[in-house]
């Protein structure tokens, strides 16, 4: 039965998954990951240190707010509902 990979009497052409080296060590997903971060430009070593700063600060200020904000509503349920 020919599944349309070679022709009648004609062994199958080879394919990607066929090949032999360093290809055929790693599945094809991992190759076309790998060569798509080689594409990505990477940020500078600065901007990544500057970038860190502010999430540091941004997470910090979101934490202080919203533990303020439970820290209201635990005073509020205290001396409201449980008087």
């Amino acid at each position: 039965m020919n599944l349309g990979t070679g022709s009648p009497g004609r062994p199958p052409r080879e394919t990607s998954e066929r090949r032999i080296g360093l290809g055929s060590l790693q599945p094809r997903w991992a190759g076309d990951i790998i060569s798509e971060l080689r594409k990505v430009t990477w940020p500078s070593r600065e901007d990544t240190q500057y970038l860190t700063i502010v999430v540091l600060i941004v997470a910090t200020a979101a934490g202080i707010f919203l533990g303020g904000v439970d820290m209201f509503f635990n005073w509020f349920i205290e001396n409201t509902l449980l008087r």
